[in-house]
């Protein structure tokens, strides 16, 4: 697929600075990058966003890890010490001239920092202020480590995902960070439109906590309005709590078999040659109330037959299932190779393979080759163009009109 040239994507010319680290910050400011807008990521001189020396593997690429790559991709670095008084000048300036500002630290830090909302919108009443705490901005909770595991603990999820006798299980990959950001984007684009419209800026705030409880809206919604009753899992093989037999993922001769749910419990038997479900058939309400009892025979009748094999059978039958692939299968598919969702990255020292973002925009993808900047790399262009050299830390460039706004 052609991915979409700079100048045709939506966010093209807008200008967001982005104080955040790790994973939540970082995440919504590469959407908004995939989008179109300049990032220009803000970094402590010599040590930088400290994601670049949290390895997931022992993977260097160019002196930092593929996960700083590839969520960091598409933006530029700013080094800036926040305790320089010439520093803090320099980032007032550049705020003033922003669309939006994204900062991802434990309530009061920022402030403290002189970088609060209050103090941005002082300087630029129409930039988009984004923020990303771990359980809200106070309470009890407040002042805790925002982490996507602590996140997902405190959530209900662990205790939610698995089977009966299994102990809580987090998700395999951090959820809580990914889902928080893209919340956030989504509220800055919001924000921007409304902005467009009116010429006034917005707060647009979420945690970590209120994205994990947003992602379980559609259990939370069935228990708030079911008397406060707690959802059985699965004995084995659990996929949903809340729904019944078929529902789940079985054991066949050579892997594994995922099974949605079915419109029809009788069809299902007819084709698995299974007799024993069809005193099952009778109720549809059979298929929570029984639904062990239905999933071990299933569980049987699967086990016997390769996982090909019961695909050449439910498919054309219309039966909702799919075969469980791991990265190496999922990657050989026709169906995979179709999306071209990987994308080769490129900067100084550094040269890897990471996806592209999901979206396609007039049939283009929003694909860009460039790779996570060195620490710094921008800081004098930005401040020959931005004009930054004369800022000063007690005269603020306020009332300069953020670039974008409505005039």
């Amino acid at each position: 697929m052609t991915p979409l040239a700079q100048a045709s994507r939506p966010l093209d010319g807008l200008v967001v600075v982005d104080f955040s680290q790790f994973l939540s910050g970082p995440y919504c400011a590469l959407k908004l990058a995939d989008l179109g807008a300049r990032v220009i990521k803000i970094e402590r001189p010599g040590v930088g966003d400290l994601c670049r020396t949290l390895y997931l593997s022992d993977t260097d690429i160019g002196g930092s890890n593929s996960l700083f790559h590839a969520i960091n991709r598409n933006k530029e670095s700013f080094t800036a010490d926040l305790r320089d008084a010439g520093d803090r000048a320099r980032l007032r300036h550049l705020l003033a001239q922003a669309d939006v500002m994204i900062q991802n630290f434990r309530p009061g830090v920022i402030e403290r920092q002189g970088f609060g909302h209050d103090a941005v919108r002082a300087l630029n009443p129409a930039i988009v202020y984004a923020s990303i705490s771990g359980y809200g901005e106070d309470g009890p909770w407040a002042g805790l480590p925002g982490q996507d595991l602590l996140a997902q603990a405190r959530s209900g999820l662990l205790w939610l995902s698995g089977s009966r006798d299994d102990p809580p299980m987090p998700m395999g990959l951090a959820v809580a960070d990914m889902l928080a950001g893209a919340a956030l984007a989504q509220g800055v684009l919001a924000a921007l439109v409304g902005r467009f419209r009116t010429g006034r800026g917005a707060h647009v705030q979420t945690s970590l906590l209120e994205a994990m409880i947003d992602f379980q809206f559609e259990v939370l919604t069935t228990h708030l309005n079911d008397g406060g009753r707690l959802p059985q899992r699965a004995a084995e093989g659990g996929a949903h709590a809340y729904l019944g037999a078929p529902y789940g993922v079985y054991q066949t001769a050579d892997g594994w078999l995922a099974l949605a749910m079915t419109p029809s419990l009788e069809r299902l038997a007819g084709l698995l040659d299974l007799p024993a479900l069809k005193p099952y058939c009778d109720d549809p309400r059979k298929a929570m109330t029984a639904r062990d009892a239905i999933r071990t025979l299933i569980a049987g009748a699967v086990a016997s037959r390769s996982t090909q094999a019961w695909l050449d059978v439910l498919q054309p039958a219309d039966i909702w299932c799919a075969e469980v692939l791991d990265w190496p299968q999922l990657m050989a598919s026709e169906a995979f190779r179709r999306l071209d969702m990987v994308q080769p990255i490129a900067g100084p020292g550094a040269a890897l393979q990471t996806t592209r973002a999901p979206l396609r925009v007039d049939g283009q993808t929003l694909a860009s080759p460039r790779a996570a900047p060195e620490l710094g790399a921008d800081r004098a262009a930005i401040i020959a163009e931005f004009g930054l050299d004369g800022a000063q830390d007690d005269a603020p460039a306020a009332g300069i009109m953020a670039r974008g706004t409505a005039r």
